[in-house]
């Protein structure tokens, strides 16, 4: 099962033929700059759609901190996503406590371990909304 950077890698070198579906589910490459080290990096997510917008979910597996993706985007909203060949400029945003139950109830259809994950952790699990630019 490719997780991490081999997923990263693979998706990369097959442009998503490989690494796209994940375990039932799709997923991009989301590509933030480092908010301590100004470099490139980028995670594999599993993601939904609302509308024309990209959702993913800054879940850890439940952990008690955010994931590091989910702080750059935090500190430079300037992203870029990656969904099979395409690569598309986003601008990166936590969805407000206003549309979040709405926006979790799309994620959790996709993934609905995110209901699990958030019982793990007392900190709110952030919804991210990419998007395009």
């Amino acid at each position: 099962m490719l997780v991490g950077d081999a997923h990263v890698a693979r998706y990369r070198e097959t442009d998503g033929q490989v690494g796209y579906e994940w375990n039932g589910v799709t997923t991009l490459l989301l590509s933030t700059v480092g908010r301590k080290t100004n470099q490139p990096r980028t995670s594999a997510l599993i993601f939904a759609r609302d509308g024309a917008d990209f959702l993913v979910v800054a879940s850890m597996g439940g952990a008690p901190q955010h994931p590091a993706w989910y702080l750059n985007l935090r500190a430079n909203p300037e992203a870029e996503v990656q969904v099979k060949d395409q690569r598309i400029p986003v601008i990166g945003r936590t969805a407000s406590e206003a549309e979040r139950s709405r926006l979790w109830g799309i994620v959790t259809e996709s993934w609905p371990n995110y209901d699990v994950y958030q019982s793990r952790t007392d900190r709110v699990i952030p919804v991210v909304v990419l998007t395009p630019r």
